[in-house]
């Protein structure tokens, strides 16, 4: 081990000695960051914050925070209370009083009167109290369970007093059985078929009920075991449960870590990374937090042994999804710094010899996401179709992808895309017109239930993550009109790879009977996309550059030839 470490330092030394007189290119961080990149500090993190039911200002939340500060702590950041103006590693915690108060469950457990044995248990199944459920009396609460199969059945069967079980969303009947009905609570089962319920019969995907002051309400979700089990008894007859949930409702605040490393004659630009702590599980997000972490502490440390420096500032934070991120953006962006790049990482652990799915890069609006075809395909989360008014193009999307797929290329790993779908961090980033991407896996069987736990999770996956991650945070934030001139290069190779596809596909439409005008708009549309991504090279250089915007003209009409070739050809086939 002490044989390896040493040959570590001394490979970092020799590459930062060569590098001192000239900008440090994308392989050279690779080399800097693969070596010392072990995904050690992102498990056990994971494994730590996974154990928590999380929401904000509640114990396993502000645990979780509390144990990113530690860590911020022993690798070298200080408190922006304590710091000095010349000090560059710093962070802050955020405290903010909530509007509504915090929940966290305790325990619960649900039987069937006249069974030996609990239906469901919380030790075994931690989602199956709904969210923001009250307390039942501590002796439980012994009620009929009436079966609700549609939402007309509430103006026939009387509910007061019940426990209502029904094969649909909680907040399709919550009204209609405690507002209106009076009934006790809620037990129901509504598990999406990608989470494969029949063969992974004891997941529950947790679900919420909405906090109102005053109202004791209560909800129980059902595995599909225990659906099914529930079913069969109704079938025979009338059902009486027991009941026993026992919750904490509490006011509480709200906290953020963010942590910087400031550049140097740039630090008013910056990149922000965000993973959100809230969720029960440990994929979701708890790989997320974790892997955001070593990414941190292993900055501070090649900042702190003069391996590397920033011109422009490096932001991590953590919070809850999307309102700390949209957050940070309205009180920072534009007065504390100009966020010029943004990225989430959101369940980026998993094994997905387990878990199904694969590591995918979210890009942002593209074309992909007006004309879904060919090679590109929406996860099963899915997404709305865009219109080419919400396009953002920017050479955000084509590097990320080419420094992932390189990673992937040296560890054997495999790399994907989708097109735009939304909610996660990264969609703050774009309403702020900021560019932003989404790291994450998608499909995954366990999603948002109580098999999501730390089996599921790869520390070579979390590896990989940060180390694609950091190499392009690094090379970023080093950016300059040398690299605009290797990003313009790579985008028109990107733009006429897909251009070829798209044509490829166009054709064979028009050849089936498609509009040949609507395909010659597909290709245009795309041609504009990377005409005005090309564009966007010119902010990686603070000072106008004359041959940098010389080199992007000159791609862009090479371009455009290019495109006109192609579309001369769809216009002579429909002839």
């Amino acid at each position: 081990m002490l044989k390896k470490n040493v040959l570590i330092v001394l490979i970092c030394s020799l590459i930062l000695s060569s590098c001192k007189s000239q900008t440090i290119s994308n392989e050279t961080y690779f080399d800097i960051v693969r070596s010392l990149f072990t995904g050690d500090k992102a498990y056990e993190t994971t494994a730590y914050v996974e154990q928590f039911w999380r929401i904000p200002g509640n114990t396993g939340f502000n645990n979780s925070i509390h144990r990113i500060i530690e860590n911020l702590e022993k690798a070298g950041y200080v408190n922006e209370e304590k710091a000095t103006d010349n000090q560059r590693l710093i962070y802050r915690l955020e405290t903010r009083p909530m509007e509504g108060p915090t929940w966290e469950p305790v325990d619960a457990e649900l039987s069937l009167v006249g069974h030996s044995e609990p239906l469901l248990k919380f030790e075994t199944n931690r989602n199956m109290i709904f969210q923001y459920s009250s307390s039942t009396p501590e002796e439980g609460v012994v009620a009929e369970i009436v079966h609700i199969e549609s939402l007309d059945d509430f103006k026939t069967k009387d509910v007061k007093g019940k426990i209502v079980f029904a094969e649909m969303s909680p907040y399709r009947i919550y009204d209609a059985a405690i507002v209106q009905g009076e009934a006790l609570g809620l037990i129901t089962y509504d598990n999406p078929e990608y989470l494969q319920p029949e063969k992974n019969v004891t997941s529950i995907q947790f679900r919420s009920l909405r906090y109102k002051e005053g109202v004791n309400a209560w909800g129980i979700a059902l595995s599909y075991q225990a659906k099914e089990v529930l079913k069969n008894e109704l079938s025979k007859g009338p059902v009486k449960a027991k009941v026993n949930i026992k919750t904490k409702i509490y006011p509480s605040e709200e906290l953020t870590v963010v942590a910087s490393i400031k550049g140097t004659d740039l630090s008013n630009e910056s990149l922000v990374f965000s993973a959100h702590v809230q969720e029960p599980g440990a994929n979701d997000n708890a790989t997320g937090v974790g892997t955001q972490l070593e990414m941190a502490m292993l900055s501070a440390k090649l900042f702190q042994d003069n391996t590397i420096d920033l011109k422009r500032t490096l932001t991590f934070l953590w919070g809850d999804e999307i309102t700390s991120t949209r957050r940070y953006i309205e009180e920072n962006n534009g007065k504390n710094t100009t966020i010029k790049w943004g990225i989430s990482l959101d369940m980026v652990g998993e094994n997905t010899n387990i878990t199904g799915g694969t590591f995918l890069i979210e890009k942002m609006p593209d074309p992909s996401a007006i004309w879904t075809r060919g090679k590109d395909k929406h996860s099963e989360w899915g997404g709305e179709i865009l219109n080419e008014e919400d396009m953002k193009p920017h050479y955000l999307n084509d590097f990320i992808i080419s420094t992932f797929k390189k990673q992937g290329k040296f560890a054997n790993w495999t790399v994907e895309t989708n097109p735009f779908e939304g909610g996660s961090d990264h969609t703050p980033f774009l309403r702020a017109n900021i560019p932003g991407l989404l790291l994450w896996h998608f499909t995954d069987q366990f999603y948002h239930t109580d098999n999501d736990r730390i089996d599921k999770v790869s520390q070579e996956t979390m590896k990989n993550v940060g180390t694609g991650a950091l190499v392009s945070a690094f090379t970023l934030l080093n950016a300059d009109a040398d690299f605009g001139t290797q990003l313009i290069d790579s985008i028109i190779g990107v733009a006429k790879n897909r251009l070829n596809d798209e044509y490829a596909l166009s054709a064979t439409a028009i050849s089936k009977g498609a509009d040949a005008k609507e395909q010659i708009h597909i290709l245009d549309t795309w041609q504009k996309w990377y005409a005005d991504t090309l564009e966007t090279i010119k902010d990686v250089e603070p000072i106008n550059s004359s041959q940098l915007n010389t080199e992007i003209q000159k791609a862009k009409e090479e371009l455009s030839h290019f495109t006109k070739t192609l579309t001369d050809k769809l216009s002579n086939s429909k002839e």
